[in-house]
């Protein structure tokens, strides 16, 4: 409620605005040293939150470049949508 009326007027689509928060949400939880999800994970599997930084790389990395191919081609994004939709 709070950004989307600052997009819409940026010219920004509610659809890509979505994909964009979800993204950067799910890197934002994943990443130290906020990383809450590390921090959880690391406990219940019973490793250490050094070694599960190591491992979420390969993760992360795909993450970041599918946030960076939203943000510069919208179109991506909102696609299907119009193409279901009409």
């Amino acid at each position: 409620p709070i950004f989307v009326p600052i997009a819409l007027q940026a010219g920004i689509d509610p659809i890509q605005l979505g994909f964009a928060f979800v993204l950067n949400l799910m890197i934002g939880t994943i990443t130290p040293p906020v990383g809450i999800v590390l921090f959880v994970t690391s406990k219940i599997a019973d490793i250490s939150f050094e070694r599960l930084v190591v491992a979420i790389w390969p993760f992360l990395l795909p993450l970041l470049v599918v946030l960076l191919l939203i943000l510069l081609f919208p179109p991506l994004t909102t696609l299907l949508p119009s193409l279901l939709m009409g």
